[in-house]
């Protein structure tokens, strides 16, 4: 079908080429010469009285009857041998008219249909001839009558020239012209029908150059203000692609290539740097947005292919993926007959690998986009800062790239967050002072690209507390800061340092949190997931758990699913729930128990970021499941010195706390977890502010007694009041 490239708008409009009028007027001149010839026999056949007749045309006279009745059968009325030259000799071959012939192959007759159906849209003076012409003021649109009236010199022609109005011929199979009965008649015969020269071709031969219109709600063309070498990707890929598309389009060879990866992954970015490292534009296709706009699949893609070769374009195919539905299983194979007919590249772009039951488009090849690594995570936020004019620091880079798993499209994406939330913070102060973006502005940013689907298995937790707010043993402590420190050279010791290659597991980490309640767990996390700038969710384990055989381990998987590319900390609480002491297996629920804790340490040593589980009750714990763990932190019930730092630490600085309280002697007389320690002073604040005074001994005394009433234990007014007052 397609056989050479369409001249292009700056070949067509050079000081050596014509304009469109002078490309059009030597086909015209002949037309009308054409339909002057026609309109002397006209005048000939009807007499000087009919012509004379005003209302000729409105009515069905006797005469007419007569007419009709002494023709032959089948034989033209308008055609003339005087005819001039041939409409192909008088055609300029750079013309886009000479173009449109030689594309599509069209013989004398249907380039002379074209022009016949062409004129009106030029000049309406053409309408009122072909009215005269077909004795009907109505019928101002060229008919096959006329058509075959006007070029067929006998009955026998006519009969063997309506091939040229069969579904297969070039001018109706490829668009060109349209048939369709006359105003106010559903159906007629082929005669009768009146040929449109379709809208774009229209355009195309008056240089109006633009997307066809019918194409508008699911097409664009996409540019690239970068070229190849300048994205982050593969030295094989950057130079293979252009080179094997370059070659195809030099030598006119099919290819289609699939472009599979997950969204935003930077397919789109890289077929439009590469169309203009080739040299063509790239037209983007919404395939799910096309099934939805239209039913006539196979028309719409005809009309696809062929605006795409009138543009010159190379056809981007995003979505489709929407094809390998079952509902589309008819469209499926439509779509790839299209294909088929259409020599040229194709860049076809989707989500899922191409299923092994549905036949391939001929001159497939499939590449293969993966999520990048962190070298490339680096490029991509530096070229899109540097769009917005921000330049960060070579660490802030790695930061960024390290603690982000994102895709070139989340990447953007979070840059534009970034640099909303910075204007709004210009707007609040002054206009005058220069457009900041912060690191924090992109960390925060960043997070909001991922965590969708987590968010609804598991709650977001917004960390509030920081490294002075927790009371811990020093080795504790240090372990958090060695799991921190995990993240931040992650990339140093796993990729740099070549321990990726060592390990099939264990690239995250996975840790411990052990102790009674109320010992800093959970505070512990939202340390951790503050110091690192990653979101962090809660899983209440309790609620996971199933008495339904496999439901467990169905629930675990949502969650880790929805947390691949989270970029979260996920913290399991209540994490005793799950286990127990794993010993000897008496019965199938203590089977089906160890399975379930081997799913869950399974998905957590694959799992590519931190997961945190918490146990009140470390002695559940068999050593084989605590080895499976990076780390093992101990969270011991606080004594008298680390309960005296709590209480120390817990009031806020704008706490009006009175003088009187003795806080050595609370974390001496009263043995209490720094969850309770917490409670008492929320609970001591309020009663205060009850009172309207400042926070006495008496308030914290009586927010005492009710935190161990909670605790289930017996305390007495009087006992505390002794102890404190």
């Amino acid at each position: 079908m397609f056989k050479t490239a369409a001249p292009t708008s700056d070949q067509l409009n050079s000081e050596a080429q014509s304009t469109w009028l002078n490309e059009l007027l030597p086909a015209l001149q002949r037309l009308d010469q054409l339909l002057e010839q026609a309109v002397t026999i006209m005048r000939a056949a009807r007499g000087s009285e009919v012509e004379a007749d005003l209302y000729r045309g409105l009515y069905i006279s006797p005469a007419d009857f007569e007419e009709w009745l002494n023709q032959e059968p089948g034989q033209p009325r308008l055609w003339s041998n005087n005819h001039q030259s041939a409409t192909l000799n008088i055609i300029k071959e750079t013309s886009r008219l000479g173009w449109l012939q030689r594309a599509f192959n069209l013989s004398e007759f249907e380039m002379d249909i074209m022009l016949i159906a062409l004129a009106p849209e030029l000049d309406r003076r053409y309408e009122n001839l072909y009215a005269y012409l077909q004795d009907h003021v109505s019928r101002r649109r060229p008919s096959v009558d006329l058509v075959f009236n006007l070029l067929c010199p006998d009955a026998i022609a006519r009969i063997e020239w309506r091939n040229h109005f069969r579904p297969t011929a070039p001018l109706i199979r490829e668009g060109i012209i349209h048939l369709q009965p006359s105003a106010n008649q559903e159906q007629e015969s082929l005669l009768a029908q009146e040929i449109n020269l379709d809208q774009q071709i229209v355009n195309f031969l008056l240089h109006q150059d633009g997307l066809d219109a019918r194409l508008s709600s699911f097409c664009e063309f996409v540019s690239s203000p970068v070229r190849l070498n300048q994205l982050p990707i593969t030295d094989e890929l950057g130079k293979t692609l252009p080179n094997l598309v370059g070659k195809a389009l030099e030598t006119g060879q099919p290819l289609h290539l699939y472009f599979q990866g997950p969204l935003g992954v930077g397919r789109r970015q890289i077929a439009a740097a590469l169309s203009l490292e080739v040299g063509f534009p790239l037209l983007r296709v919404d395939l799910r947005q096309a099934l939805l706009t239209t039913t006539d699949l196979n028309g719409w893609l005809k009309l696809l292919l062929r605006e795409s070769w009138f543009q010159d374009a190379i056809l981007y195919l995003d979505g489709v993926e929407a094809l390998f539905d079952e509902q589309y299983s008819g469209s499926y194979y439509i779509f790839l007959d299209e294909l088929s007919r259409y020599n040229s590249v194709i860049l076809l772009a989707g989500t899922e690998i191409w299923p092994s039951k549905l036949a391939h488009p001929s001159h497939f090849l499939n590449i293969l986009f993966p999520m990048p690594s962190f070298e490339q995570r680096q490029h991509w936020w530096r070229l899109y800062l540097e769009t917005v004019g921000v330049k960060l620091a070579q660490t802030d880079e790695n930061i960024l790239a390290g603690r982000f798993r994102l895709r070139p499209g989340q990447i953007a994406q979070a840059v534009n967050i970034a640099v909303s939330q910075a204007r709004w913070r210009q707007a609040s102060h002054s206009a005058d002072e220069p457009l900041q973006i912060t690191l924090m502005d992109l960390f925060s940013a960043a997070r909001a690209q991922t965590g969708q689907e987590l968010a609804e298995l598991a709650r977001k937790v917004e960390p509030v507390y920081t490294w002075e707010d927790i009371v811990l043993p020093e080795d504790a402590l240090a372990q958090l800061h060695e799991m921190c420190y995990r993240v931040t050279h992650r990339h140093r010791v796993l990729d740099e340092w070549g321990f990726r290659r060592k390990l099939t597991l264990g690239k995250g980490i996975n840790a411990l949190f052990a102790g009674p309640s109320g010992t800093g767990k959970t505070m512990a996390a939202e340390i951790v997931a503050n110091e690192l700038g990653l979101d962090l969710y809660k899983i209440d384990l309790s609620g996971v758990v199933s008495k339904y055989i496999g439901e467990t381990e169905k629930n675990l998987n949502r969650i880790f699913s929805a947390a691949e590319n989270a970029n979260a900390i996920l913290f399991f609480d209540e994490a005793d729930a799950l286990f127990g002491k794993r010993s000897e297996v008496r019965d199938s629920h203590d089977r089906y128990a160890n399975i379930e804790i081997s799913y869950l340490l399974q998905k957590m040593e694959s799992y590519d970021g931190i997961a945190i589980l918490t146990t009140n009750l470390r002695q559940n714990l068999d050593d084989a499941f605590v080895r499976r763990m990076a780390f093992t932190v101990q969270f011991p019930f606080p004594d008298a010195e680390s309960r005296l730092r709590i209480w120390q630490g817990i009031w806020p600085t704008a706490a009006p706390l009175a003088a009187e309280i003795d806080l050595a002697a609370l974390a001496d007389q009263f043995r209490l977890s720094g969850g309770n320690i917490k409670n008492v002073a929320l609970a001591a604040a309020f009663l205060a502010a009850e009172a309207g005074h400042g926070i006495g001994a008496r308030h914290v005394a009586q927010a005492i007694r009710r935190e161990y009433q909670k605790m289930g234990k017996s305390l007495s007014k009087t006992e505390i009041e002794e102890q404190l007052l």
